[in-house]
């Protein structure tokens, strides 16, 4: 009887051995940073909603944002996450990476309401930190805004200092700078310090003449594995799609995220958890390619070497085989 028992348990384990690597799936390795917000929605799509589109969700954690796109390149990672302006300077090379927007979220300059800056006009002569370096797009664009609306060229008006986000936002809390223009989880943290937008990214594209805001940063793999693997390439994006809109309505989620955001507090787990909702799109559509091709004519007028010397946006920049 003993033995029929251990047999039988031994049975029962192959199958569920058999039924769990069949319900895994091949792997989809994406590059990831290690506390990159990217992870959040990583962790929701890990969590079954990757086995549910038939595939295994694999984050490789790199270094940096450069060690992501050189996984990408030398074909360690299936994908990462990155802007339209990266792919576009690639397909100028020849190579066919495509994008798949992933968020909205943009930046902003964040200034000390207590100084009483209105304008960007207020911050001539002003130390202001710039995150991204001397081409960061959303640099590019407050150039475009400043020349338009104060006939001013930041570039000579304020004293830029460009850094690393963590850093410039130290300085910033230190009054060692007047502003910061940063990211948007960075600036969650210095929105729960008392600082204020002066002017968002979101705002300064409609200024411009952009009027629907395209998304930043996007799903980014190579076409030739999308042809190769189909079924991969649009169950992570229907994964990601998903994974999005539990973010958007289930709190009882975001606890369960919370370990992964560094949220030291209750006031920046929530401010956090708003900004990454309102940067979550629906979908897209021409209009954002549109907008995007737009905002790179834009960035290409006020710095060509920004867009990598291209004249517009390349054909193929935004993945024309999906719409969710």
């Amino acid at each position: 009887m003993a033995k029929l028992c251990t047999f039988v348990i031994a049975v029962l384990s192959l199958i569920s051995l058999s039924v769990g690597q069949a319900q895994a799936g091949p792997e989809v390795r994406v590059g990831t940073l290690q506390f990159g917000t990217v992870n959040w929605e990583l962790g929701v799509i890990g969590d079954g909603i990757d086995r549910k589109h038939g595939f295994t969700l694999k984050p490789v954690v790199l270094a940096d944002k450069d060690a992501t796109s050189v996984a990408l390149l030398s074909g360690d990672v299936d994908a990462i996450v990155t802007d339209w302006i990266w792919v576009a300077k690639q397909r100028s090379l020849g190579r066919d990476f495509t994008f798949v927007p992933f968020s909205r979220s943009v930046g902003a300059l964040m200034v000390d309401p207590a100084k009483g800056y209105k304008s960007l006009a207020d911050l001539k002569g002003k130390r202001l930190g710039v995150a991204g370096g001397a081409s960061d797009k959303s640099w590019v664009l407050l150039r475009a805004y400043a020349m338009k609306t104060e006939s001013m060229d930041i570039v000579e008006a304020v004293d830029a200092q460009f850094g690393a986000p963590p850093m410039l936002n130290e300085l910033v809390l230190r009054d060692k700078l007047d502003g910061v223009l940063n990211f948007w989880n960075f600036n969650a943290r210095l929105k729960e310090k008392g600082l204020v937008p002066l002017i968002t990214i979101g705002e300064i594209l409609p200024a411009l003449g952009i009027k629907t805001a395209p998304p930043l940063l996007g799903w980014v793999f190579s076409e030739k594995w999308a042809k190769d693997h189909p079924d991969l390439a649009n169950g992570l994006i229907d994964a990601s799609y998903e994974a999005k809109h539990a973010m958007k309505t289930d709190d009882a989620l975001w606890q369960r995220l919370r370990p992964k955001m560094d949220a030291e507090s209750d006031s920046l787990f929530e401010i956090l958890k708003a900004g990454y909702r309102e940067g979550i799109p629906e979908g897209y559509s021409e209009a954002d390619v549109t907008a995007a091709s737009e905002a790179f004519a834009l960035m290409r007028d006020i710095d060509k070497a920004a867009v990598g010397g291209l004249d517009a946006l390349p054909a193929g920049t935004f993945w024309p085989s999906y719409r969710p």
